[in-house]
């Protein structure tokens, strides 16, 4: 049996775990969308101008909840319609806030999760300790079991149960990309004129599928001695066998969480495991760990393309994993004690490249939201990433407590010309060096498959008319694996090569089992019509090659989800953007036999701002979650290399706050910002407040003594966040932010207005002047319509001073 921490060999133990004395918990997928019981009243009066907001019973059943518990003292439970499986059992979580504070031992919270699950049992505690997959007791309180529809909604009417929802599966969200952001790239990883060294006091833990020890990105040659407060474990899974895991002083913490997935996996969900234990199967979580915190590694290449030396944001750093992500994906109950861990071993920041389908359910329903809300309530910095739907609206991981990136470009391309017999190139994306050694037929897959070449059945193909020649294919599905598909399926059909008509224009080079390249549809058409006119036409596919400066970048890459908020159109998100396409980074081995691999996503954005946050931490060690992401939000910049404003890939754009948030991160400017704006975790509670929770609700989910009652009436945009979002503007309004001075001692900033269109902005006072580090000053933002706009209108807020600058968004909405 694994610890309490990581994975269980089923649910069938009939012992507690000797190191806690709790039973085993099983592990968790990647999917967060789920119902929710919240208790909650009507919102509160958001100010005068803001929309109508719903109550929280509203809210949770218009976002997919199960449950939301009414004021009484004994909540009684609004199910949704049933369903007809009522008697079928699956995983839910029951999440209960920090607890009962009369309860702080851990077998006391364990007998008592017991003897509630005992209740829905008959009164049997053997049927309640079968059931039980997890009990989370550090962070926050709760537990995961598998249950029926019936029992989970009578669990959601108990007393300090906050919320219930179904165990669901998350989605994964990939050095060019450091220099490009004008971050050294050499082995001593040192800034010019500041500090960075305490990098290795810093200790980064990565929720995703594990991390390949023996990488040359995480070895720990010249590391010093682990921190002594460190206070995690290193699981090594099963000796002697390929599962078999160590740490270092780089990998200093391995946790897996299996109980979750198994549970929802069923029987064939053991057949698919490579590795039980942190060791990673997949790649993405290698992948992952080494953007933010890999060391310098030279000679870095992917089949000759991207050579170079490469290197993590923080390669000092120390690494921390929590393996709750399979080949499959990830479970909320396996996220959830991955967050309760990685709370309790003492991470500084936490990174997760994974998130729920949009729209996004409610806050205390969502395995991410609810992790990240107790770690940053511990000072713990939570970065994510926003989906890679591509679509407005689309973001998810859109809580205010933790930071949401969005995927930009780089200035490098993975280009394969394809020469057709008039001497025109065409420039396509590709990771194929395969050569070929004569031009030939090209023709469309219409010719040789009625339609659009979808089947992934290479039978479906005519081989006579395919073989020896390139085909012309049209991909509109955004899955990476179906790439590589339909080219296995042409080249098993005979033909000579592929060429990949890519309806989304995401410019993502794909790697192809023959000569193959992906261009957008606007070039898939011009080479469609050539063939057509031209009908013994003859093309070539050359091998990829690495390009740099061929485009203009950053923009921000197709695939990223956009805004507004789904859920709180008050609160922008994303946050960031930061390089996610085409990155070539560390990978498991076990996975096709490859030591390196160039991926693309937000999975990748994610892990370059999390390598900047740490950067911040090591130089600015007390600095609050929230201050680190003021410093990495207002320092962005909205201009590309050449000075012009950053646009969107493909359709060529502007960009707006929806699309980049802040800007894209400069991570130089950020270690200096100058002045932050800061949040604790009393304005989060106040957050809650606004949006619709009660002293009741308030008190399960913090623990404490804090209600709503006693605090002054505020709207979702009192919150002290780095950007300003008024979505619905009536005539006039006034936002209130505060600034902490962290630069200069004596310093003073301007502040320099570009309105959203139609709108007048007024700043006061336009001047703040600051005696001493640490002071404080507030500034008004008041917001009038003039001629009201169409749609939401995009603006910025900047101060300037004389060492630094930092601008936020205006977003409003008439």
């Amino acid at each position: 049996m694994g610890s309490a921490g990581g994975n269980r060999e089923g649910l069938q133990a009939q012992a507690p775990d000797e190191r806690t004395q709790q039973w085993p918990r099983p592990a968790r997928n990647l999917d967060v969308r789920a119902g929710v019981a919240v208790p909650g009243r009507a919102a509160r009066a958001g100010g005068r101008n803001q929309c109508a907001r719903p109550s929280v019973a509203a809210r949770c059943s218009s976002s997919g909840s199960l449950w939301c518990s009414s004021d009484s003292e004994s909540p009684a439970a609004v199910p949704l319609p049933r369903l007809n499986n009522g008697c079928q059992s699956q995983v839910y979580v029951v999440y209960m806030g920090k607890g009962l504070q009369a309860i702080n031992d851990k077998n006391d919270i364990l007998r008592l999760h017991h003897q509630m699950l005992a209740s829905v049992h008959e009164g049997s505690l053997e049927k309640a300790q079968v059931s039980h997959v997890y009990t989370y007791s550090s962070g926050f309180q709760g537990f995961a079991a598998k249950l029926n529809k019936e029992q989970a909604m009578i669990l959601a009417q108990m007393p300090g149960v906050v919320s219930v929802f179904p165990n669901k599966k998350r989605s994964l969200h990939t050095t060019h990309s450091w220099d490009f952001m004008g971050l050294s790239t050499n082995a001593e990883a040192e800034i010019p004129g500041l500090s960075t060294k305490n990098q290795e006091n810093v200790i980064v833990g990565f929720i995703d599928t594990g991390i390949w020890p023996e990488s040359p990105s995480f070895r720990d040659h010249g590391m010093p001695p682990v921190p002594k407060r460190w206070r995690g474990q290193c699981q090594r899974g099963v000796a002697n066998s390929p599962s078999n895991f160590t740490c270092n002083r780089k990998i200093i913490g391995g946790r897996y969480y299996l109980n979750g997935f198994e549970t929802e996996e069923g029987g064939s969900g053991k057949t698919t495991i490579t590795f039980i234990s942190p060791r990673d199967s997949s790649g993405h979580g290698s992948h992952t760990a080494s953007i933010a915190a890999g060391r310098f590694v030279r000679n870095m290449t992917f089949g000759g393309l991207g050579t170079g030396s490469g290197r993590g944001g923080a390669p000092m750093a120390r690494i921390a994993v929590y393996k709750a992500c399979w080949d499959y994906g990830c479970y909320d109950a396996d996220i959830l004690a991955a967050f309760d861990d990685a709370i309790s071993d003492g991470v500084d920041i936490i990174s997760v490249s994974l998130g729920p389908n949009y729209p996004q359910g409610g806050y205390f329903s969502d395995a991410i939201s609810i992790g990240s809300f107790h770690a940053t309530s511990k000072g713990i910095m939570v970065v994510s990433s926003a989906g890679n739907a591509g679509r407005q609206g689309s973001a998810t991981n859109l809580a205010p407590w933790m930071l949401t990136v969005a995927a930009g470009t780089t200035d490098r391309s993975f280009a394969s010309y394809i020469r057709l017999e008039n001497g025109t190139f065409i420039m396509g994306e590709s990771l194929s060096t395969h050569h070929m050694k004569t031009s030939v037929r090209t023709i469309s897959a219409s010719e040789a498959n009625a339609g659009f070449f979808t089947p992934y059945q290479s039978s479906s193909l005519d081989r006579t008319k395919v073989r020896g020649k390139i085909l012309v294919c049209r991909h509109a599905e955004d899955s990476y694996e179906s790439r590589i598909s339909k080219s296995m399926n042409v080249k098993k059909a005979g033909a000579a090569g592929m060429i990949l008509i890519d309806e989304m224009g995401d410019h993502v080079a794909s790697q192809f089992v023959l000569p193959g390249t992906s261009i957008g549809k606007e070039m898939g058409d011009r080479i469609l019509s050539y063939t057509s006119r031209t009908r013994c036409t003859s093309t070539m596919i050359l091998p990829a090659k690495t390009i740099i400066g061929f485009r203009d970048a950053p923009q921000v890459a197709a695939f990223s989800s956009r805004g507004p908020n789904s859920l709180t159109p008050e609160i922008l998100k994303p946050d960031v953007t930061a390089p996610g396409l085409n990155i070539l980074a560390a990978w498991s081995p076990a996975k096709n036999n490859m030591h390196l691999n160039i991926l693309s996503g937000t999975s990748m954005a994610c892990p370059h701002v999390t390598g900047i946050a740490a950067l911040v931490k090591s130089l600015h060690p007390s600095w609050s979650p929230s201050a680190i992401k003021s410093a990495i939000m207002t320092t962005a910049t909205v201009l590309d290399t050449k000075r012009k404003t950053i646009k969107t890939d493909p359709d060529g754009r502007i960009a707006t706050p929806f699309d980049l948030g802040s800007g894209s991160m400069d991570p130089i400017k950020a270690l200096n910002p100058g002045i932050i704006f800061d949040a604790q975790p009393e304005d989060y509670k106040s957050f809650l407040c606004s949006i619709g929770y009660d002293d009741r609700s308030l008190h399960l989910v913090t623990g404490d003594n804090s209600t709503c009652s006693h605090r002054a009436s505020s709207s979702v945009t009192s919150l002290n966040y780095p950007a300003i979002t008024v979505p619905c503007l009536k005539k006039s309004y006034l936002v209130t932010r505060t600034v902490t001075n962290v630069g200069n001692p004596w310093s003073t900033y301007r502040a320099i207005v570009s309105a959203p269109r139609g709108i007048n902005v007024t700043v006061n006072p336009e001047v703040i002047v600051f005696e001493n580090y640490g002071a404080v000053q507030t500034f008004t933002v008041s917001f009038h319509v003039d001629v009201p706009p169409p749609g939401y209108a995009f603006g910025s807020l900047s101060w300037h001073g004389r060492d630094a600058q930092l601008t936020m968004p205006l977003v409003v909405k008439v």
